[in-house]
């Protein structure tokens, strides 16, 4: 599917996904006066903020960042020389992060700006990491080869089989790395950062030793 067709197939959705992109900054201005004139954006591995940001970025800055690179996703995936590949679902589960991480970075930064500490903001970006494996993970068995989406290594583009090897496998471990992220941020002996990014490298790793290897004993 070229671009024309892949936009103008899922141009309400995309207007959509933008449109979410850049709620945070009507909240925003509706809490205008509500706001410190410096904000929280950086927090630390506990949740305690380590970096601030005028209110002018905090507001519109971060969200009009997400939607540049919302729009720059849509449009490489749109252009890819193997966008025929690519299906409308897993499109749409690109069109469906930008929004997710702009909604979060509102929630977090105003929930911190207005003193709520109901619940440390690093253990839902660790949950929402976990969801996000889980959901990807489910969908790399499905992904064809093409050059934007998918674990792009050298072997992988130069062989549809071991593509659809290397994939079928990175689906399973993502999804178990997911499950095992989620359980990880809300347990309280070990910092779910650190968790999070040990499992996301482990999932990484795995399939792209394993394509190697494969490529390696179907190359001789």
């Amino acid at each position: 599917m070229g671009m024309e067709l892949m936009l103008k197939a899922n141009k309400k959705f995309f207007i959509v996904t933008c449109i979410i992109t850049v709620l945070p900054i009507l909240v925003g201005l509706l809490l205008w006066n509500q706001l410190p004139d410096r904000v929280a954006t950086h927090f630390g591995t506990d949740g305690t903020p380590n970096g601030y940001s005028s209110k002018l970025v905090a507001v519109i800055g971060i969200y009009l960042f997400c939607l540049a690179v919302h729009i720059f996703c849509a449009l490489v995936t749109s252009v890819d020389p193997k966008g025929k590949n690519i299906s409308p679902k897993v499109y749409r589960l690109i069109l469906c992060i930008c929004p997710l991480v702009s909604i979060y970075a509102g929630a977090t930064v105003y929930g911190n700006a207005l003193d709520y500490r109901g619940v440390n903001s690093t253990v839902w970006i660790n949950a929402l990491m976990a969801v996000i494996l889980i959901v990807v993970g489910n969908y790399l068995p499905k992904c064809r080869q093409n050059y934007t989406i998918g674990i792009k290594l050298p072997w992988t583009l130069a062989d549809e089989e071991n593509w659809d090897y290397t994939h079928r496998m990175a689906g399973k471990w993502w999804i178990a790395g997911g499950v095992l992220s989620f359980m990880a941020a809300f347990q309280p002996w070990i910092d779910p950062v650190y968790v999070s990014l040990a499992i996301i490298m482990i999932v990484t790793l795995i399939p792209g030793v394993a394509s190697y290897l494969y490529f390696r004993k179907h190359s001789l």
